[in-house]
Order: structure tokens, then sequence, then C-alpha cells
């Protein structure tokens, strides 16, 4: 099978849980603020989306970066990152591979106009 490329990163999900030994009531504490940033950076188009963890142990970002080190200097101006209170998993992502890779030849030939 032939290689397919990465695709070339749009965002960097960002998975943020609290650290070990961390109380809700540390995280409750800054949380007025932490949202208030958030919402900053989401209309400064920094954050796309975010969404809660459904089993309530985190939440998920969608941050608008090329690189880990860009979301991760993004994130770090939040307050409760600041506060050392939470771990922070970074993953880039992109578009789905190209189309064409995945229908197979087959259906390539198909789509070749007549």
């Amino acid at each position: 099978m032939a290689s397919i490329p990465a695709p070339e990163t749009t965002a960097v999900v960002v998975i943020e849980t609290a650290k070990r030994g961390v109380t809700a009531q540390q995280i409750m504490a800054i949380i007025p603020a932490e949202i208030r940033a958030t919402v900053k950076l989401y209309l400064d188009r920094k954050i796309r989306q975010w969404y809660s963890r459904g089993d309530g142990e985190g939440v998920f970002f969608f941050v608008n970066a090329k690189t880990e080190d860009e979301a991760r200097a993004i994130m770090e101006t939040l307050p409760l990152a600041k506060e050392q209170l939470m771990d922070h998993r970074y993953i880039p992502v992109g578009p789905l591979m190209p189309l064409m890779a995945l229908i197979g030849p087959e259906a390539r030939s198909e789509l070749r106009p007549a």
C-alpha cells in the first residue's frame, strides 16, 4: 500500500486534566478567571472550540495553532496553567487524509471525466 502523507496541522487538540493531588476546590477558586481568559482567547480566535469530557475528568480545546509549541504558548496564558494545576496533552490534527487515497483506485477511475 502506498504511503499517505501526513496532513498539514491546522489545529492542536489540547486535553487538559487536573494534576494528581489537585482538589476541585483549588480549581474552582480559579475558574472565574479561567472562564474569562478562555472566552477572550476564543474571541481572539486562538481557541476554536472547547468541550467538557463526558466523564467529568477535564476538557478538550481545539487551539488554532500550527505546532504544539504554539498551542502550548497559548494555553500557558490561562490561569489554571499559570498556577500549575493542570496537565496538558497536545495532539496536532489536520484535515482527513486526501479523500482520493481513502476511496481506492477503483473509485478514482469512476470519478475521472469521460
